[in-house]
């Protein structure tokens, strides 16, 4: 008898954690290996937030919380939100949890019975489609191609709504493209959402600081007030400071909304760690300096991947507007053969060859829902990015 539940059958294990983790086996067994897989800034937390989270356990803040989060981070949230996005929130609007992906999870295991749809624009994050699934809904995938940026239009919006459709799963900068919405662009398509009052809107938020050249971040309860009520804006302290294994995420929404979401929380895991909701605190309340500093780094290695991905006949590199990613098109190697005798034939094929013939980890487009791409994280040392680049050169350069 097959103990595991039909639901687990629905959902696969996470590929951007399973490229991590054999980069990982494969440096441990001795292999040269540079993984530029993994979503995660190389900095420090700043000093201020590790100080913050040292005091909290002198100060004996080791204790249960409340489920879904202290008062005073709850406040240093709505604080943010008023500052940074011009929102109005109170603490009973706001849900904190063991990171972002816990959020989303949470409100869609809250809203969805089984049948409803929800939107989401491809590439996309690869959590999106599963967490869906495990929550009874069916996603609805929308593909944003290459020739449009990585970004949905409004009229592919629009005819991906049905009456079953339940939320749009919105985010910007994109994980994997880079790609940002534009007022404009993000208030046409706010347009559609008023003509459809049963939508929701999932705004994953998390690279809103992660932003580079004169793009403008914008989301969408702030392009378009009207649909304050149905939206949730999700973000966290994961990447802009450098607290992925802190585990913070949080949201603000409508009180019905958030409150199914603690109901959700406080029968699975109940509160995220009170040490790191003291650091999150200082996060958003204390200097921000610190992230223009980190973003011009961030610039640097994405122009420096663009630069040397660029060359490589037969690969087209799109520069993002945000994020730590790009997701180059790998269209003009379909078809070629290594020197080891493997034919491309997708995306997942040129990067399972990538990894065992130079020793370079990256995620395949399929993934993310779009190929053929494959998508880099530049979240890593220069030194590192160059190899690797040069490596992906050579081994582009290889096949006939």
């Amino acid at each position: 008898m097959n103990p595991l539940s039909a639901t687990l059958s629905r959902v696969k294990p996470s590929p951007t954690i399973a490229v991590s983790t054999m980069a990982a086996e494969l440096k441990a067994a001795g292999r040269d290996v540079i993984g530029l897989g993994a979503g995660e800034p190389d900095f420090d937390t700043p000093e201020n937030i590790r100080n913050a989270g040292k005091r909290a356990i002198d100060e004996g803040k080791t204790r249960y919380t409340a489920p879904d989060g202290i008062i005073e981070l709850k406040q240093a949230i709505c604080t943010k939100f008023k500052r940074e996005n011009g929102l109005e929130y109170t603490p009973k609007q706001v849900s904190v949890g063991t990171g972002g992906k816990q959020i989303l999870y949470n409100a869609l295991m809250a809203t969805l019975n089984p049948g409803d749809e929800v939107i989401i624009p491809a590439p996309y994050w690869v959590s999106y489609p599963d967490m869906v699934l495990l929550a009874g809904g069916e996603p609805v995938i929308a593909p944003a191609t290459l020739e449009n940026d990585f970004k949905l239009t409004p009229d592919q919006l629009e005819a991906a709504i049905t009456p079953k459709t339940r939320w749009l799963i919105f985010n910007s900068p994109s994980n994997p493209t880079g790609a940002g919405y534009t007022w404009d662009e993000l208030k046409a398509l706010t347009d559609v959402l008023l003509r459809h009052p049963h939508v929701w809107v999932m705004s994953d938020d998390m690279y809103e600081h992660l932003v580079y050249g004169d793009f403008k971040f914008c989301t969408p309860a702030q392009v378009e007030p009207k649909l304050y009520d149905r939206t949730l804006t999700c973000n966290g302290v994961s990447k802009a400071y450098a607290m992925t294994g802190w585990r913070i995420g949080y949201a603000a929404g409508p009180e019905v909304l958030i409150g199914g979401m603690r109901k959700i929380q406080s029968q699975s895991t109940s509160n995220p760690c009170s040490i790191s909701q003291w650091a999150a605190v200082e996060a958003l309340n204390g200097p921000q300096d610190f992230l223009a500093s980190n973003n011009a780094v961030f610039k640097r290695r994405r122009d420096l991947v663009i630069k040397m991905l660029s060359v490589i006949d037969g690969i087209t590199c799109p520069t993002p507007d945000g994020a730590f990613y790009v997701y180059p098109s790998i269209a003009g190697l379909i078809g070629k053969t290594t020197p080891q005798g493997t034919v491309i034939a997708d995306d997942e094929v040129f990067a399972t060859a990538l990894l065992s013939e130079v020793g370079v980890a990256v995620v395949f487009g399929a993934a993310f829902g779009l190929s053929p791409n494959f998508r880099v994280s530049y979240a890593t040392s220069d030194d590192a990015l160059i190899e690797a680049c040069s490596r992906i050169q050579k081994f582009c350069a290889s096949l006939t």
